[in-house]
């Protein structure tokens, strides 16, 4: 669990209780999730939790910095811990997987934005769309096995 979470929760004039913590913990277990999946998986411990439980709580941890999310598809948005290092979102357009990439493999093109148009990028909110590996190889798989 995050360091200190409860501390902080405080430091900002939350208090501490189950359902922040059932959250918490949910989002740090399925490492992105929706507000609907972190549902899910609270309802394993508390099924008396409901969505808009869920909703306010993700509110109050991201305002105090212990979560963060990305727009990954068209749906809900995705949460995440924000004690994982920051990362850009690979989704796979086939099978939706979603994936991580450390934040760095785009520096160059950041400090382009910067230098060229004096943009400052929060890259953590960044999901790029595409192929999987697994897609790509199952799709010539495909490919070669129709050509025979």
């Amino acid at each position: 669990m995050i360091v200190d979470w409860d501390r902080r929760l405080r430091e900002h004039g939350f208090r501490i209780t189950p359902q922040r913590q059932l959250v918490l913990e949910a989002v740090e277990r399925l490492r992105h999730g929706t507000p609907e999946e972190i549902l899910v998986e609270v309802q394993r411990t508390a099924s008396g939790v409901n969505l808009s439980t869920v909703y306010r709580t993700l509110e109050v941890l991201e305002d105090v910095g212990l979560v963060t999310h990305a727009h990954i598809g068209h749906g809900a948005p995705t949460y995440h811990a924000v004690d994982e290092h920051m990362h850009i979102h690979l989704v796979c357009d086939l099978c939706s997987k979603v994936s991580s990439v450390p934040a760095e493999v785009a520096s160059d093109f950041v400090a382009s934005l910067k230098a060229g148009h004096g943009f400052v990028t929060d890259i953590s909110h960044v999901s790029i769309h595409g192929w999987c590996v697994e897609c790509i190889e199952a799709s010539r798989a495909d490919a070669e096995a129709n050509i025979q």
